[in-house]
């Protein structure tokens, strides 16, 4: 049946007019299974609309009451340069308020994903023609990678003052004062004092772009997770 999309060409040509043509000869090519090709800006608009999907949801997840603490992939755990100060404090007896403490960490993480959304999606609008392109052919995390490569540095500055008073509100901050101070009191040990919301701050960012990446690749492997028109052309056309 080879001829057929020849026959359908030729009865469109012979019996359309002119002003007829453009439209039949697109219906023709979609019946034969010859969409039009992706333009530069349906690239563009689809990525940002996977990356505003991705972002949503990440958001959502993680800002839920233990999206962090009970999601082992993107827990925030006690500070691994201060496991010391664990090993010490769970041997004196002292387990339950670690444990209070790295809880009170994720909810602090928890708290500050909910600003988080706005300032990733500020950065997208910044996303290029040819960033898109480069994206659209690249990895299942491409998009995620360069929204991490991109926007980290502007995201930390503005992350750190929401971590920091989400830590405050939740009493971390406190938490991680007792438990050091407890910590520096042992005899013979070396004293400590990490910066506990830089490294929460870093640890927030990393599961917000761990959950974007899965949600990323949900779109691109996965037809169901494709919901709009826009994001089933864009992707559905790099199978």
């Amino acid at each position: 049946m080879k001829f057929l999309p020849v026959l359908l060409i030729s009865l469109v040509l012979t019996a359309c007019t002119t002003a007829q043509l453009n439209q039949t000869m697109g219906e023709v090519n979609k019946a034969i299974g010859k969409d039009a090709p992706l333009t530069s800006t349906e690239v563009a608009n689809g990525l940002k609309e996977a990356l505003v999907k991705g972002i949503s949801n990440g958001s959502d997840m993680a800002s839920q009451l233990d999206g962090y603490f009970k999601n082992p992939k993107i827990k925030i755990p006690f500070p691994p340069e201060v496991k010391k100060v664990e090993d010490k404090l769970r041997q004196i007896g002292l387990g339950g308020e670690v444990d209070k403490f790295v809880m009170t960490l994720n909810r602090g993480a928890e708290d500050a994903a909910k600003e988080a959304k706005p300032i990733f999606i500020a950065a997208i609008k910044q996303m290029t023609i040819q960033d898109a392109w480069g994206i659209l052919r690249g990895s299942d995390n491409a998009a995620t990678e360069y929204l991490k490569r991109t926007t980290s540095s502007l995201l930390y500055d503005k992350f750190k003052p929401v971590i920091q008073n989400s830590l405050n509100k939740v009493n971390a901050t406190k938490y991680y004062g007792d438990i050091v101070t407890r910590y520096n009191k042992i005899p013979l040990v070396e004293k400590v004092n990490p910066d506990l919301t830089d490294y929460a701050t870093n640890k927030a960012m990393d599961g917000l772009f761990l959950l974007i990446a899965e949600e990323e690749k949900k779109i691109r492997l996965d037809p169901v997770a494709r919901t709009t028109e826009l994001l089933k052309k864009v992707f559905g056309a790099q199978k």
